[in-house]
């Protein structure tokens, strides 16, 4: 517990080996002065967003461009900040926790940036959380290794990606914090500790303190994140405008408000990144009872090469050339496998992805395992050649309308019973892992994380909500979808054995998918039971 005069700091979590370097009076301190000087905004954005999703939902006030900043947009004059160290050629970056294996792995991959994760890719117990400040702070001082089970011991070597750390959302609370009694903001703990830490190693060393920001949904969030850049640059004596931060746009309201979300944060933004599960997520759940023509088919139908993604990412990188920012392509989410037809197969799809963003001007993109990184490296070399980006694309031919944006029917496809047990299965699996403190969850050959439960068990629930048909004329029900939870569950329970969580799992998607509402996975009452004793 640390007392200040007018406030007092509870750490409710166990301790463990070397929390203690993380958790100091001074760094809580630092923390609390973050969240005391935003809660309340934070509380009102996220009520807004509630209002929001009401109007969406009832049709009351339809997605558009926003009249009262079209100033922004028309206005040519303004910029972002240029590049900063470590930030100038992005054209592969790799995704993953911040676990020590994958903080070594990522540093060595050969990729330009690592995206530490605190958020979809972390299942955010009370562990995992300061053990990945931790592995962030040692990997930083050049002080960390890895020693697999066999022996061989890996350190980072002389040339590492640059480290980007990426907060929880603004809808998370870390419950192990508290001030005053009440749980404090998780993105402000990850960035809090990450920022106090290791800001000023960071620019000794030639790099500096860079975030990515996640499910954002409009530029009066971004604002938010910028007012925190301000005060915690100022409180440690940090030059404004060191930190950078990529946003990520991964709801299809952000997508509407992107040139805001840029201007909000231009002393301080790198560049936006095409987050292209949750964004699919977002559309299901803010247009989950307009009927057939926001029912998405399979998830493995909707690539981004179907209309109304592509206008999504084409959009993307006008909105980011225009202004001087980064425009970061997509998760491929693919892990190789000791079958080479399998790979084979995968890669080539992977190789396609990457070249349909480098042609479309992206600066680089995303992989999700090091044996990515050459194929993506390999295809950014080519359209790149001598240079670290292609921000003189400015994409000044593409016109996208909000029609285009919503326009979801145009994805096209079928739902099949192979895409209902799908997702059923891969739900099942990856809940299970995440219970058991794994957020990154290899699954069928892919990387699969937060977002990959979200999608599976809102498609669940929007296709029984509409009665939608299977490719052979049969409705969806939530009777038959619980036929299928049940032999999917026994299914998964044979080949996991007794060590799981798969009760709880079940329970959650039960609650989740089959229920009258469409709550968040991360709010149910068996995730809540789990985090107080983890």
């Amino acid at each position: 517990m640390v007392e200040k005069l007018n406030y007092r700091i509870d750490v409710c979590g166990p301790t463990g080996d070397r929390f203690d370097e993380i958790l100091t009076p001074a760094a809580l301190d630092f923390v609390a002065k973050l969240d005391n000087a935003f809660a309340g905004r934070r509380r009102e954005l996220l009520d807004a967003r509630r209002t929001r999703r009401e109007e969406l939902q009832s049709g009351e006030k339809p997605l558009g461009f926003l009249p009262e900043t079209r100033s922004i947009r028309d206005d040519s004059s303004w910029s972002v900040a240029p590049a900063a160290p470590g930030l100038e050629d992005r054209r592969v970056e790799i995704t993953g926790p911040t676990d020590r294996k994958m903080t070594v792995n990522a540093l060595n991959s050969g990729a330009k940036v690592w995206l530490a994760d605190f958020e979809d890719a972390t299942s955010p117990t009370w562990h995992n959380v300061i053990d990945g400040q931790l592995n962030l702070f040692d990997a930083i001082r050049r002080n960390i290794d890895f020693t697999t089970e066999a022996g061989k011991r890996y350190t980072i070597g002389d040339d590492p990606a640059t480290i980007v750390a990426r907060p929880r959302g603004w809808h998370l609370v870390e419950k192990h914090i508290r001030i005053d009694g009440r749980p404090v903001s998780a993105s402000l703990v990850d960035f809090g500790l990450y920022f106090f830490h290791n800001a000023r190693q960071l620019l000794a060393r030639g790099s500096g303190p860079y975030f990515y920001l996640p499910k954002l949904e409009n530029h009066l969030e971004a604002r938010l994140w910028n007012d925190v850049f301000l005060l915690a640059q100022r409180e440690l004596g940090i030059p404004r405008g060191t930190i950078r931060a990529t946003v990520l746009i991964e709801t299809i309201t952000a997508a509407f408000e992107m040139e805001e979300i840029l201007y909000e944060l231009r002393e301080h933004v790198a560049g936006l990144n095409a987050g292209r599960w949750d964004y699919i997520f977002s559309v299901i759940k803010n247009f989950s009872s307009h009927g057939a023509d926001f029912v998405l088919p399979d998830r493995a139908q909707v690539t981004m090469t179907v209309p109304f993604m592509r206008a999504y990412t084409e959009l993307l990188v006008r909105t980011c050339h225009k202004r001087g920012a980064h425009a970061i392509g997509g998760m491929a989410a693919f892990i190789p496998s000791k079958d080479p037809e399998i790979n084979a197969t995968a890669l080539e799809k992977v190789r396609q992805d990457k070249e349909r963003e480098a042609n479309d001007g992206f600066d680089g993109s995303w992989v999700a395992h090091p044996g990515l990184v050459p194929v993506c490296r390999e295809v950014f070399d080519g359209v790149l050649g001598g240079w670290p980006n292609q921000l003189g694309k400015l994409r000044e031919d593409v016109v996208v309308t909000a029609e285009d944006l919503l326009d979801v029917a145009s994805a096209g496809g079928e739902v099949t019973e192979g895409g209902v047990r799908a997702n059923i299965n891969v739900a099942l699996r990856y809940i299970d892992a995440w219970l058991r403190g794994t957020g990154a969850a290899a699954i069928h050959n892919l990387m699969e994380d937060a977002a990959t439960a979200e999608i599976a068990r809102c498609q669940i629930w929007q296709w029984i909500r509409n009665g939608t048909k299977l490719e052979d004329g049969t409705a969806l029900t939530r009777e038959l979808t619980v036929s299928y939870l049940d032999e999917e569950l026994a299914s998964v329970r044979s080949e996991l054995g007794e060590d799981n969580r798969l009760g709880d799992a079940y329970e959650i998607f039960t609650e989740t998918a089959l229920g009258e509402k469409l709550p968040s996975f991360l709010t149910t009452g068996a995730y809540a039971r789990y985090l107080t004793t983890h």
